[in-house]
């Protein structure tokens, strides 16, 4: 052994380029056993599980449950999809599915109607808010979760179904038959506030995004006449959704200019994004609503704009999902949501576990010290840490440059609703104090560059 030390050690001394390929061959060689051991360890327990757990087991069922624990121990956005939850992905992702066009929950184990969707077969048929559906092609759907009875309701275009549904006041259950069509949510909800201000919601990030938006917008203006005087991008509670939409929203609103780049395990799989000429808005002064639900391709889109300042950024601090998921379909099987990059804004940020700051900060209410806390990124378990302080990077992470609001503008936002305001309402949007906000910032800005068309400051 000493013999063998001391040849070693004069190895590394004197040859470090002859002896340091072997010793990794050896590490190589040892590390790829040890893993192979590993395997044999789960077919062990495996087998254990299938001859003596306490009730008889589905192979299938236990196996995606120990892929999903491998893949969730990672993080907590990697996981396992089955082929039904890949399926079910896809038709998020998509934006549109075959079903009958009705938002529902569930409520002492039936399936009850949220509201139904303009236009759609279930609007057509008289469904409204509040009914109950208690079967489906005579089928109870006592028993059925929620997932359950939403899958029975989707089907091909063109196919039946039946529901029965009881309605408060009348004394007979409704028996309605239903066929299917294609159903698009409404992923961009949109209005005039006060004629003079554009708002848009935006709830999800799917394939149909981006168009929603440029048709809402196209329509606001011409609704408005020439005499709108900002835009405000609502993205509260928008949890995310496709990157490829997020880069084209936030393209839309800038001329030039990076707008998210990716950065991967390997060097060589660094992404950037750059905006193209055009703006949508036509330059139009932008307040960006965020909170604490807004998450991922929202705070591409916040972050992009911020550090541009083409808008300015208003609430609180966003949920801090910095992270990239690649799905990864396995040929017959379903697919993996496997975490393979971080993001970050132009200027180099990484919001990872940290969250968009806004520009002004707007509380939705007044605090309250027994309002329960909201989870983040950063309290999730194995969430990934933030990099931003020792990243090897040519270019360090910088703040957003300044506002360089007219004086009295930015002071004027209230950070609190008033003592004894109404508490939030979603269906009256005089309560909602971070909408209010932005609107009379927007009118206070137009007053004080003098004029509602005036090209916001870059």
């Amino acid at each position: 052994m000493g013999a063998i030390g001391a040849a070693f050690l004069a190895g590394a001394v004197t040859g470090p380029f002859i002896a340091l390929p072997t010793f990794q061959a050896w590490a190589q060689d040892s590390g790829r056993g040890e893993t192979y051991r590993l395997l044999n360890l789960f077919g062990d327990v495996f087998e254990r599980i299938r001859a003596e757990y306490v009730e008889p087991v589905n192979d299938r069922e236990v196996i995606e449950a120990a892929i999903n624990g491998m893949l969730q121990g990672l993080d907590p956005h990697s996981s396992y999809m089955n082929p039904r939850s890949f399926r079910d992905m896809q038709v998020q992702t998509r934006g549109e599915f075959g079903g009958l066009g009705i938002e529902v929950t569930q409520e002492n184990g039936y399936v009850k109607v949220i509201s139904p969707i303009d236009d759609t077969p279930a609007a057509r048929a008289g469904v409204k808010p509040g009914d109950l559906i208690t079967h489906l092609n005579g089928q109870s759907t006592q028993g059925l979760s929620l997932q359950e009875a939403v899958e029975q309701m989707r089907g091909e275009r063109g196919t039946q179904i039946r529901l029965t549904v009881r309605r408060e006041g009348e004394r007979q259950p409704l028996e309605l038959t239903l066929t299917r069509d294609v159903i698009r949510p409404q992923v961009a909800r949109f209005r005039l506030e006060g004629g003079d201000v554009a708002y848009v919601r935006l709830s999800a990030f799917n394939e149909q995004t981006e168009g929603a938006l440029r048709r809402a917008i196209s329509t606001m203006r011409q609704q408005a006449g020439g005499n709108l005087k900002g835009l405000i991008l609502d993205l509260r509670n928008n949890p995310g959704g496709l990157l490829d939409q997020a880069v084209q929203v936030a393209d839309d609103f800038l001329d030039q200019g990076e707008i998210v780049s990716t950065r991967a395990r390997r060097a060589e799989d660094a992404q950037r994004w750059n905006a193209r000429a055009g703006d949508i808005a036509q330059g139009l002064p932008m307040v960006v609503l965020i909170n604490g639900g807004s998450a991922s391709a929202s705070e591409i889109v916040a972050g992009a704009l911020q550090d541009h300042r083409r808008a300015v950024v208003m609430g609180v601090k966003s949920f801090g999902k910095g992270s990239v998921q690649t799905v990864m379909p396995i040929p017959g099987q379903g697919a993996i949501r496997l975490t393979t990059a971080r993001y970050y804004t132009p200027s180099g940020r990484s919001i990872q576990a940290t969250g968009i700051e806004p520009d002004i900060e707007v509380l939705a209410a007044r605090p309250d010290p027994n309002a329960p806390h909201r989870d983040r990124e950063a309290d999730l378990r194995r969430a990934l840490r933030n990099d931003n302080g020792d990243r090897q990077a040519a270019q360090p992470a910088t703040p957003p440059p300044p506002l360089n609001l007219p004086a009295g503008v930015q002071e004027r936002v209230a950070r609190v609703p008033a003592e004894g305001a109404p508490a939030f309402d979603a269906t009256k949007p005089e309560t909602d104090h971070q909408l209010q906000q932005a609107v009379q910032f927007l009118r206070n800005l137009a007053a004080a560059q003098g004029g509602p068309q005036r090209r916001a400051q870059r």
